[in-house]
C-alpha cells in the first residue's frame, strides 16, 4: 500500500479524499477490518414506566436491561421525553460545525493529554491504527449551568454561542436521561432504586460529536477501533447511516439506526461498580464510501474524585471484589496519557493501579 502522508500527518478529510491511497497509519490490519456482519436484534426498553409510575412497563424494562448488561452491556431506550426538535438542532449544529475548514475548526484543537476539544483523527497520539473521524468534545457537569455555552464562545467565539446553548440543553436532557437508566440499572441488579441515581447525580461528563468522513477505500479503515468506553454509561444518538457495530457471541453485529431511539452502552466504569456482574460493551464504528456519518455521544462518569466502589449488596463470597478502588479522575488520566482505550482497558488500568 502507497503512502501519501507527510510528517506530521494531518486528518483532513477533503484532502485525503482527493488522494489515490490511504495513509499506511490509518490502514488496519486484515484480521480486524471491517467485514459484512449480520443485524443484531437490540431490545428496545420503553423509559415511560419509570417517569409515569408504571409498575408492569417498569418491570418489563428492568427484565430487559438485566438480560441485556449480563451479555453484552447494550440496549436502546425509547419513550425518553427528549423533544425531537432538539434532536434536529443538535444535529444541525454539528453539521455547521464540521463543515468548516480544517483550520476553523483547529481553534478547538484539543492540547496533549486532554480530553475536550477538537481531534482530526488521533494523529498526535498514536502511529498506526488511526480512526478515520473527527471529534469535539466538550465537559458537562450539573454543578455549572453554562459550562457548555461557555465553552462554545471562549473557543469558537460568540457566533457559536447559539450552538453552545443548544448543547447546553441537549446535555442537560442526556443528564436527566441517564438517571432514569441508572435508575434501571439499580433495579436490575437488586440494589436501591436511588443507589446509582445519586452516586452520578453530581456527574463530570463528556460530551462528543463524532463525524465519519466518507472514505475511498472503507475496507481498509475504521471509524473507531474495537473499543469498551472507559466512562460509565454512553448515550447515543444516530443520524440514519449505519455504521455502529457490537461484539456479540464472538461476532460482530450491524445496528440499525433508529431516530426515534438512544442506543445505550454500558462502560468500564460502571462495570467495575457492578462488580462486574454487567458487561462493559465492546463496540467499533465503520466507514462507507458515498457519505458521512455523524453521531452524538453523551458519555456519563461520576464527579472527578468520587470513589468508584460496588454496593456491599453486590459483594459476597461468590462475587469477590474484581477490582480496586479508584477515581474517574485517576482512570480518565490513565486514557489520556498511558493507554489508548481497548477492550482490556479496565484490565490493563487495574494492573496499572496495583504498580503504582
Amino acid at each position: 500500500m502507497g503512502c501519501t502522508e507527510v510528517n506530521p500527518l494531518v486528518f483532513d478529510a477533503a484532502r485525503l479524499r482527493q488522494a489515490n491511497t490511504i495513509p499506511e497509519r490509518f490502514v488496519w490490519p486484515e484480521h480486524e477490518r471491517p467485514n459484512n456482519p449480520s443485524e443484531l436484534d437490540v431490545p428496545l426498553i420503553d423509559l415511560s414506566g419509570l417517569r409515569l409510575g408504571d409498575a408492569h412497563t417498569t418491570f418489563e424494562a428492568v427484565k430487559l436491561v438485566r438480560e441485556a448488561c449480563s451479555r453484552h452491556g447494550f440496549f436502546q431506550v425509547v419513550n425518553h421525553w427528549v423533544e425531537s426538535s432538539l434532536l434536529k438542532e443538535a444535529h444541525e449544529h454539528m453539521d455547521r460545525f464540521f463543515a468548516m475548514g480544517l483550520g476553523e475548526k483547529q481553534r478547538a484543537q484539543r492540547k496533549p493529554g486532554e480530553s475536550c476539544g477538537y481531534a482530526s483523527s488521533f494523529t498526535g497520539r498514536f502511529a498506526s491504527k488511526l480512526p478515520w473521524k473527527e471529534t469535539l468534545s466538550f465537559h458537562f457537569s450539573p454543578a455549572m449551568p453554562h459550562v457548555v455555552t461557555d465553552y462554545f464562545r471562549s473557543v469558537l467565539g460568540d457566533g457559536f454561542g447559539s450552538s453552545g446553548e443548544v448543547y447546553q440543553k441537549y446535555c442537560d436532557s442526556m443528564s436527566e436521561v441517564s438517571m432514569n437508566i441508572m435508575e434501571l440499572l439499580g433495579l436490575s441488579l437488586g440494589v436501591d432504586r436511588a443507589h446509582f441515581r445519586d452516586f452520578f447525580m453530581e456527574n463530570d461528563s463528556i460530551m462528543r460529536l463524532n463525524y465519519y468522513p466518507p472514505c475511498q477505500q472503507p475496507g481498509l479503515v475504521l471509524g473507531t477501533g474495537p473499543h469498551c468506553d472507559p466512562t460509565s454509561l454512553t448515550i447515543l444518538h444516530q443520524d440514519d447511516v449505519s455504521g455502529l457495530q457490537v461484539f456479540v457471541d464472538d461476532q460482530w453485529h450491524s445496528i440499525k439506526p433508529n431516530p426515534h431511539a438512544f442506543v445505550i452502552n454500558i462502560g468500564d466504569t460502571f462495570m467495575a461498580l457492578s462488580n462486574g456482574r454487567y458487561k462493559s460493551c465492546l463496540h467499533r464504528a465503520v466507514v462507507n464510501s458515498r457519505e458521512p456519518r455523524k453521531t452524538l455521544a453523551f458519555f456519563l462518569s461520576p464527579k472527578m474524585e468520587r470513589v468508584v466502589r460496588p454496593p456491599q449488596d453486590l459483594v459476597d463470597q461468590e462475587h469477590p471484589r474484581l477490582y480496586p478502588d479508584f477515581t474517574w479522575a485517576t482512570l480518565l488520566e490513565f486514557t489520556q496519557k498511558h493507554y489508548r482505550a481497548d477492550m482490556k482497558t479496565l484490565d490493563s488500568f487495574t494492573r496499572w493501579l496495583q504498580t503504582h
